[in-house]
């Protein structure tokens, strides 16, 4: 199953995971604490409201200029997250952060040629994923394991998603620290 179609299918909690992990995975590019978005995902594991907690998260990180596409992009997913939680709400905006992340990926990999191609990425989106640079396909693969995981065990999967999460920061947090220390 595609990414496009693992979204089409998610539940409410699903979607808030999927969009929450894309977004969490990219916070390196904004220098923020890592625990950021913690109280984001404590929400969705006890089924509280997540609205204060995503003021507070946007408040943190204040309207700061953004200093290129991918800072942008980060910046984007936070701001359109939505205050309710229903899938009406989180869908178009966990696809959304899906197509960002992975622009984002697509920007920084060291592989890739620098551009942000929409049409590569919705090619990998939609299942061939043959001509992805590795960071970008590996991005498409933690969004598919979110989305699977939620599927598959319900809110017993955040744990594991929440995991996955920190993996794709860290990685991107290495990209991020090898291209300032070359000044790329």
């Amino acid at each position: 199953m595609s990414l496009v179609e693992r979204i089409a299918q998610a539940d409410e909690r699903g979607l808030a995971a999927s969009g929450l992990a894309c977004l969490d995975r990219c916070l390196p590019l904004l220098g923020a604490d890592d625990d950021l978005l913690r109280p984001l995902w404590a929400s969705l594991a006890d089924g509280s409201g997540w609205g204060a907690s995503l003021e507070k998260a946007r408040a943190a990180l204040g309207a700061g200029q953004p200093d290129d596409e991918a800072v942008l992009l980060v910046r984007r997913m936070l701001d359109a997250a939505p205050a309710e939680r229903t899938a009406d709400a989180l869908r178009p905006w966990a696809d959304a952060c899906s197509v960002a992340s992975l622009r984002i990926h697509r920007l920084l990999d060291p592989a890739a040629d620098g551009t942000s191609s929409v049409e590569g990425l919705d090619a990998g989106r939609t299942g061939d994923t043959a001509d992805l640079p590795p960071l970008v396909a590996a991005e498409q693969r933690r969004q598919a394991a979110v989305l699977d995981l939620l599927a598959e065990h319900g809110p017993h999967g955040l744990r594991r998603a929440l995991d996955l999460s920190i993996e794709g920061r860290r990685v991107l947090r290495a990209v991020v620290s090898r291209r300032a220390r070359s000044g790329a």
